[in-house]
């Protein structure tokens, strides 16, 4: 079994950017419930609890401190990424700016209008769909990366997004997460292309590919220091709370960033132990009646992690 993480790529450009590579066909946490950490009886509890819902689910699950102590259901299946895609973009921001082909504070024109990937038509998002509607009123002004970034993650503007990826490049962000072994997440495009939707054009992700991501980020396995501390600080900022955070005791710090569309609700992140430890948690929902039905079962599958990993410690010491 597979014991080691891949290796590091230096990648050196103005200042240094660590990215991990993996190679074609290997999984860069391999599967394995058993062991020092057995997961079983943990898993055997997230499949009872998951059994009457209604809808599919994916999960994965990370020790940060131990990545052999991992958990995953459905990890490796494609959903629809919703908004879950806009973490990889916002490393992709951070990367740019490290290796100097962008600045966080240069300014760039705040606009609706974007072409289709599918037909070169134009598309404009709606504010009525946007939970970002703050930014419309900036349309014809300027404003800098960083605070779209901001509005693109904490409340997960789409018009913020589109302008964000359309400047970044959709591909650098699929290459970045491909050097750092986050293979199973794809970026096609921006929010709201309809022609591109119809087509079946979309942002794709895998819990193990957005898992992989986070466990790099908070190893400090990728970028340096300050823009690490940027991109969680700003995680850690999520305005919608409904799903990993909302059974958690209060106090317990989460960095994550979530996503929602039609019969899907997605929360990813890294949840922060009082004791300093940390863990990945990705819960992936589609086929859902109703949103409700996917936040109160992702909620319940992360109250029983956070409840694991604590008597866990008890039960070392």
């Amino acid at each position: 079994m597979m014991n080691t993480l891949p290796t590091f790529l230096l990648l050196t450009l103005g200042m240094a950017v660590m990215l991990m590579a993996c190679s074609s066909g290997e999984q860069p946490v391999p599967d394995s419930e058993t062991g020092k950490n057995d997961v079983r009886p943990l898993k055997e509890q997230i499949e009872k609890t998951l059994e009457p819902v209604e809808g599919r689910f994916a999960v994965a699950f990370i020790d940060v401190q131990d990545p052999d102590h991992h958990l995953f259901i459905r990890a490796d299946e494609w959903f629809h990424a919703a908004s879950t895609m806009k973490t990889p973009v916002l490393i992709e921001a951070h990367r740019q700016q490290l290796e100097g082909r962008i600045n966080l504070d240069d300014l760039i024109p705040v606009k609706n209008e974007f072409i289709s990937i599918a037909d070169g038509s134009t598309y404009s998002i709606r504010i009525d769909r946007d939970s970002g509607d703050d930014l419309y009123e900036h349309l014809g002004s300027r404003m800098s990366m960083r605070e779209l970034c901001y509005s693109m993650i904490v409340r997960s503007g789409n018009l913020a997004t589109n302008l964000v990826i359309e400047f970044l490049g959709a591909d650098n962000v699929n290459s970045t997460m491909a050097k750092m072994g986050a293979e199973g997440i794809r970026v096609l495009r921006g929010v709201e292309d309809m022609p591109a939707f119809n087509a079946g054009m979309n942002n794709e992700t895998t819990a193990r590919g957005l898992a992989v991501m986070f466990l790099r980020l908070a190893r400090g396995e990728i970028l340096n220091e300050e823009a690490r501390n940027e991109i969680l600080s700003v995680l850690k900022d999520q305005h919608f709370r409904e799903m990993i955070p909302a059974r958690l005791p209060d106090g317990v710090v989460v960095a994550h960033k979530t996503g929602s569309i039609s019969g899907i609700t997605h929360d990813s992140g890294i949840v922060y132990l009082p004791d300093g430890r940390s863990y990945v948690l990705v819960i992936l929902a589609r086929d859902l009646p109703e949103h409700r039905i996917g936040r109160e079962a992702g909620a319940e599958i992360s109250r029983l992690i956070y409840e694991y990993m604590t008597d866990d410690k008890k039960d070392r010491s």
